[in-house]
């Protein structure tokens, strides 16, 4: 078991399944096959993304570097949670770009009865420590355990 400390997004606590990218994470393409579909597993849609391609990612605890692509990322993060198809929470090794952040926070303050707690500056070290299937606890002050 080991802790890592990151900076708070959007609150929330929460306990959930690892699914790890160590690539970057095109939003757009991972979740658009889901959202204009149907797909009720919400698996990631992004061909080019061998971590997690064709894997399912609702209720996941999705683990990445940084997330990359469209300028319609934060849209499609709020879009995604207000269908109720959203990650149980992101949690970023690098510093979260502006637009997935906007996504996360007006999904935060807009949609009410969910919740997807978003951690960013959890480290290189935690990208290369937590594997897919770790079970992942979420703190308020930002403490993610990795088990």
């Amino acid at each position: 078991m080991r802790e890592f400390k990151g900076r708070v997004v959007t609150p929330g606590e929460v306990k959930a399944e690892a699914l790890v990218s160590t690539q970057g994470f095109n939003t757009l393409a991972s979740f658009q096959m889901a959202l204009q579909f149907g797909d009720k597993e919400v698996k990631c849609g992004d061909q080019n993304n061998a971590d997690l391609h064709g894997k399912s990612m609702i209720g996941k605890a999705l683990c990445l570097p940084q997330t990359i692509g469209s300028t319609t990322g934060g849209l499609v993060l709020y879009c995604a949670c207000a269908m109720h198809k959203q990650p149980a929470c992101m949690l970023f090794a690098n510093h979260i770009d502006s637009l997935a952040a906007a996504g996360a926070v007006l999904a935060d303050v807009w949609v009410e009865g969910v919740s997807m707690p978003v951690v960013d500056c959890l480290g290189d070290e935690f990208l290369s420590y937590v594997k897919d299937g770790m079970t992942i606890t979420v703190k308020e002050d930002g403490v993610v355990v990795v088990e």
